[in-house]
């Protein structure tokens, strides 16, 4: 069994594909393990060794995947979005202590421009016979003698998003990778007939642990274009024939409106199944992709600080539950009150895990560990309950419930209800201030292309179907949702971000 992200590159066959680039070059296991064992060489060779961290700005593709593996290999990986501005750069430096960037050619200007001169700068690049190459003109460290990576080594460091407070490090080790990708070849029964297309970004936790590693160490091919594309989705099926992909419900909505368009290439290259993470979603969509792409469509759930997925709906012949996250598979899953019991089923309360995949706790934050980590189960800060079956079911994140005069109103039945509407392509409820209730309902949406309606013809359509005090007082018609960098919708700062 793979202890490391190392070892997980072991179970594919030499000749057997390990990543393509859709149009490009196919890098077998033999290849990738060689490169991944030389690059991981030259950076210890220039001082770059185990808890070191290097800090990569690389775009998707196989560039970005090869660098990781490397990084985790031989030091510790630390990928940032390559969108970041100076600042967000200069934080992320200071914050992880990094001790070097890998950035490409000619590009990532923010990332250099935030670079600190104890930093070596790395540039990745492929040479003429496809292989990966790392170069630097800085003055690099005296070799490290140290070896490669153990299970207990720290594999990378993310963050929580910090979307209401300062993000936090989520320090994630070889084992809790090994563990997640376990649970997740074991969940949908990957193997090396499989092809994963990852779309989700390599900068989170989801695209590199579901849609990278996990396709990996199942000895099947990923394949890895330059990010997500709604208008290139399709070709890249049609050529390279993926059997399954992961991604956030928006790129799911995105690709059901271009459906249509594309009904040829679906028939022609069906899917063994599609996976959905990241963010809730809305069962009505869930039905949509189901009749429309002719697979089956496995909810699932997943955080940082459990290395990725926590819970998936099962495969086919198993339930797949619309509305559920569905079940544990290989970690326990629980609910838990404010004094830190657990509750029985059907009772609401807060999620909490526990298993080999989850981290023994944030880096440097005691504070933040005592609040997250109880008796050995980790605090999600989410709610939900499980129901008859052991199936959980999610009512929203904690601090993104609408609290309306004591009324606890899950904006999640709110979006699903704005969605069933048929000119609403996407929506997003909230909570607004309010001076006496405390928190009002409001909801954002985005209308289908050439479709009209109104808010009074919203609101009325919501009043039908939800109890009075869960209809929106204000809905807002706009072009597009806020996002953030991975394609999740922004509900906690909507209100701000509408000056509400």
């Amino acid at each position: 069994m793979y202890r490391t992200v190392y070892d997980l590159l072991t179970t594919g066959s030499d000749t057997d594909p390990a990543l393509i680039a859709p149009g490009g070059p196919t890098w077998n296991f033999a290849d990738l393990r060689a490169q991944v064992y030389r690059l991981a060489e030259w950076l210890q060779n220039h001082g770059l060794g185990r808890g070191d961290r290097i800090a990569i700005a690389l775009g998707n593709g196989p560039a970005m995947a090869i660098t990781f593996l490397a990084a985790a290999t031989a030091a510790t990986a630390a990928p940032l979005n390559p969108k970041y501005r100076r600042d967000e750069f200069a934080f992320y430096y200071e914050d992880t202590q990094a001790r070097a960037l890998i950035v490409a050619p000619g590009e990532g200007d923010e990332a250099r421009a935030a670079l600190r001169s104890d930093m070596l700068l790395i540039e990745a690049a492929f040479d003429s016979n496809h292989q990966l190459t790392f170069s630097t003109s800085g003055t690099a460290g005296s070799p490290r003698r140290d070896g490669l990576a153990t299970p207990d080594d720290i594999a990378m460091i993310l963050h929580t998003s910090g979307t209401t407070s300062r993000p936090k490090r989520v320090p994630i080790r070889h084992r809790n990778l090994a563990a997640s990708t376990s649970n997740i070849i074991t969940t949908y029964q990957l193997s090396a007939a499989d092809r994963s297309l990852c779309v989700m970004p390599l900068f989170h936790i989801h695209g590199i642990v579901a849609s990278l590693l996990s396709q990996l160490a199942a000895g099947g091919a990923v394949i890895c274009p330059p990010g997500f594309d709604g208008l290139k989705f399709w070709s890249w099926v049609e050529q390279e024939r993926p059997t399954w992909y992961s991604a956030v419900p928006t790129m799911h909505q995105v690709l059901l409106a271009r459906a249509g368009r594309n009904t040829a290439i679906i028939k022609a290259n069906p899917f063994r199944f599609i996976r959905s993470s990241s963010a809730p979603l809305p069962p009505v969509v869930m039905e949509q992709m189901e009749e429309v792409f002719a697979a089956p469509v496995i909810e699932s759930y997943g955080m940082t600080e459990a290395s990725h997925q926590m819970t998936s709906n099962p495969l086919p012949p198993g339930r797949r539950k619309p509305g559920s996250v569905g079940i544990g598979f290989g970690v326990e899953v629980g609910i838990m009150d404010e004094h830190g019991q657990l509750l029985p089923a059907g009772v609401k309360g807060e999620v909490v895990v526990r298993g080999p995949n989850v981290v023994d706790g944030y880096e440097n934050n005691p504070e933040a560990n005592a609040t997250a980590f109880v008796n050995g189960w980790f605090r999600t800060g989410d709610q939900g309950y499980l129901d008859e079956d052991g199936y959980l079911c999610l009512t929203g994140r904690i601090k993104e419930l609408i609290n309306r005069g004591g009324e606890k109103i899950s904006p999640l039945e709110i979006d699903d209800v704005l969605l069933r509407h048929p000119a609403v392509a996407e929506a997003l409820a909230f909570a607004v201030p309010h001076p006496t209730l405390g928190e009002e309902v409001h909801a954002a949406v985005v209308l289908r292309e050439g479709m009209s309606a109104d808010e009074r013809e919203l609101r009325e359509h919501c009043a039908r179907l939800l109890a009075d005090f869960k209809v929106p007082r204000a809905i807002h018609i706009l072009s597009a949702l806020p996002r953030g960098a991975t394609g999740k919708l922004q509900r906690i700062t909507m209100a701000k971000t509408l000056g509400l």
